[in-house]
């Protein structure tokens, strides 16, 4: 693939995953908001419980398979078919298990109405294996555009239908019906928009090489998925609904800007390194190029939200969320480093070396396990605060094999990373001293955003040009010559 092509294809990808991100994330923020308004920290504690049985379950339910068809240079229809089969197969086994040990996972929480809920949240585990084919399919040829429409569609209708409900006494259950029927929607909508159909019968051979590459992302994607819900395990178990309801909202805050801003980077960068995977030199480049843009655009918005965070809960969500804002406050600071956590693992991907990454993720796994066991005892908050300092030694871990692949080691990613959160960290000082001194909620919400984006422009200016340039560089033509941007 030409440099030209390739960037043409990055533009493209880029935009229209920013458009799937922030306008789908944006509907869910406001359908999010009401409902968070009209439900308690209670329901939100109840609907996170089981969220670690159905995330174990998608990972079987993939096993890798949508990953080694994307990164697979040269995929067949055997590929696709044996894939959907096999997703297809697990998915149904998944919801089986689900169905009937959801009394026993209820008495685990010691909260009855999980029985019934379960079994109508697991019905994801049969949607998702659905679509998982066509939205590889999709990927692979880097159509952002249709996932964005499709994401945004069904993000609507579900968010509509979970306000209805919530308005009409529901309660928790309007979670549930907003949650599955975001699935249902999504998988529907991407069979109309897919032609692919499985045509052929099932390939041992080709199943011998998804399994040997997600095998691996398999592993990884449980261990990560485990630990990811170590955290709401502990508060659901040793603490109550409303202390869990609390950090999950924190978590949905603080994941916003984090996890999906940089999953549209993220997204686009696979199948682009993966293309390039053969050439260390132009992977060297994209690799700088990503981790700079993505703390560039994450680091400021991170921190800004931990500054803003006191008056936009009581703003948005009314004093009753009041404990989830030293909670949010503290993830920001842990989450501002997950996209470069994330684009170190995007390098052993794309050179197809999952056995890397796996061995990776179960050390980072043990030193999160470690300081999460000397945390408990005293408390959320320093379960939280602990989660900072096991994403700074994970991040020396995860950079290790980053350096031996293409000499970017941790201090290197380092010295490139400190100007920026430098500049952002200044534009935090500013902000928070702000929001201190002002009584009014809503004033200094309003003020500290305003401040805040001032201050990070005025400093972007002067210290970070060559990032301002690799931003305008990943903008399509035609929208620069919309908006009048110079090149």
């Amino acid at each position: 693939m030409s440099t030209d092509s390739l960037k043409s294809k990055t533009q493209r990808g880029l935009a229209w995953n920013m458009v799937e991100r922030f306008a789908t994330q944006g509907v869910q923020f406001l359908f999010g908001i009401i409902l968070a308004r009209i439900l308690s920290p209670d329901d939100y504690g109840i609907i996170a419980m089981p969220l670690i049985f159905l995330a174990i379950a998608q990972c079987f339910i993939d096993s890798g398979f949508s990953t080694a068809l994307i990164r697979k240079q040269s995929v067949n229809e055997a590929d696709f078919s044996t894939a959907f089969y096999f997703n297809i197969a697990v998915g149904v086994l998944c919801y089986a298990i689900l169905f009937f040990t959801s009394p026993l996972i209820a008495k685990f929480y010691d909260t009855p109405i999980l029985t019934d809920l379960l079994k109508v949240t697991a019905l994801a585990t049969l949607f998702n294996p659905l679509c998982a084919v066509q939205q590889a399919v999709l990927t692979r040829k880097m159509d952002f555009r249709s996932q964005a429409i499709i994401s945004l569609v069904s993000a609507t209708v579900s968010g509509g239908v979970g306000v209805y409900m919530a308005y009409n006494g529901f309660g928790v259950w309007s979670l549930v019906f907003q949650q599955v029927g975001g699935y249902f929607l999504r998988t529907v909508f991407l069979w109309l928009s897919v032609k692919w159909r499985p045509t052929t019968r099932w390939s041992n051979e080709s199943f011998k090489y998804l399994w040997g590459f997600g095998s691996k992302v398999l592993v990884q994607g449980l261990i990560s998925n485990i630990y990811d819900n170590i955290y709401p395990i502990v508060i659901g178990k040793v603490y109550n609904a409303k202390d869990l309801g609390n950090y999950t909202r924190a978590q949905q805050f603080s994941k916003l800007p984090s996890v999906d801003i940089s999953g549209v980077l993220f997204r686009v960068a696979l199948p682009v390194m993966s293309s390039i995977q053969d050439d260390d030199s132009r992977l060297s480049n994209v690799f700088f190029r990503m981790i700079r843009l993505a703390a560039f655009c994450i680091f400021p918005i991170m921190l800004g939200l931990s500054a803003v965070a006191d008056p936009m809960i009581r703003v948005l969500l009314t004093d009753k969320w009041e404990g989830c804002i030293i909670l949010l406050q503290l993830m920001c600071f842990n989450l501002m480093w997950y996209p470069i956590h994330a684009f170190n693992l995007t390098i052993l991907t794309a050179k197809g070396r999952s056995d890397l990454t796996l061995k990776l993720e179960i050390i980072k796994k043990v030193i999160g396990i470690i300081i999460l066991i000397i945390t408990v005892p005293l408390g959320i908050v320093w379960m939280v605060g602990g989660g900072i300092v096991a994403t700074i030694l994970c991040l020396m871990v995860n950079t290790y094999y980053t350096k031996q692949i293409i000499n970017i080691g941790f201090f290197d990613q380092m010295r490139v990373l400190a100007p920026l959160f430098a500049s952002s960290f200044i534009m935090w000082v500013v902000v928070r001293i702000f929001t201190k001194l002002i009584v009014n909620d809503l004033f200094a919400l309003i003020g500290g955003v305003l401040i805040g984006v001032f201050v990070y422009l005025i400093l972007s200016r002067v210290f970070h040009k060559t990032e301002i340039l690799y931003l305008k560089d990943i903008i399509p033509v035609s929208i620069k010559n919309k908006l009048h941007i110079k090149e």
